[in-house]
């Protein structure tokens, strides 16, 4: 696997500046979401460090990767940037970092959509992506990171994200894919 600093200053050059420091803040979130929650810390950090990897990468260079994937994509990933870099970036990661585990392609390749039975380090980045202070809002990241000093609140968290996307894309007249309208129901029912 490649060294983490290799890794920043391909970021640093593949990303723009904005998703680079976004990047770098949801590895900060990463590791003190994994703290709150007894996880892995460095793996976390990583994870949250690569997870938009191919988020600047054309469209086309994106769909070229899938078309690698080891996985199956879900209906409508390939229809939108804004989550096909997600299954994209998880191809990269294995290709040019080297990275073998797969709990943490996992991770990269669900920060976007999530779905149901999400592990661990999966719960971990999609939140992290959602909250990292550096470009989303120091306020909001303290109040969900406070709240996680009981990780029962995870779950709780992660719903919330779903309730703000959701209004988000209904107040833009957006599609709403399946899988988002899964997980929020599922989520609801998890913590009733």
């Amino acid at each position: 696997m490649v060294c983490t600093d290799e890794i920043k200053e391909w970021l640093r050059v593949n990303l723009t500046a904005e998703k680079y420091v976004h990047s770098l803040g949801t590895a900060e979130a990463a590791k003190a979401i994994a703290e709150k929650c007894a996880y892995d810390e460095d793996k976390a950090y990583f994870a949250g460090l690569v997870h938009d990897c191919a988020k600047n990468l054309p469209f086309e260079k994106q769909l070229e990767l899938v078309r690698r994937a080891p996985f199956e994509l879900m209906e409508g990933e390939t229809d939108n940037a804004k989550i096909l870099h997600a299954p994209a970036g998880a191809v990269l990661a294995r290709e040019i970092f080297n990275v073998e585990d797969e709990e943490i392609l996992s991770a990269v390749r669900w920060h976007t959509l999530g779905h149901v039975g999400m592990s661990m380090l999966e719960k971990i980045i999609f939140l992290a992506d959602k909250i990292e202070p550096e470009t989303r809002g120091r306020e909001d990241y303290e109040k969900r990171l406070k709240a996680l000093d009981n990780p029962e609140m995870l779950e709780k968290e992660i719903l919330d994200c779903y309730i703000y996307t959701i209004k988000s894309l209904v107040d833009r007249q957006l599609k709403i894919c399946n899988q988002t309208i899964d997980v929020y129901n599922y989520l609801l029912k998890f913590l009733k």
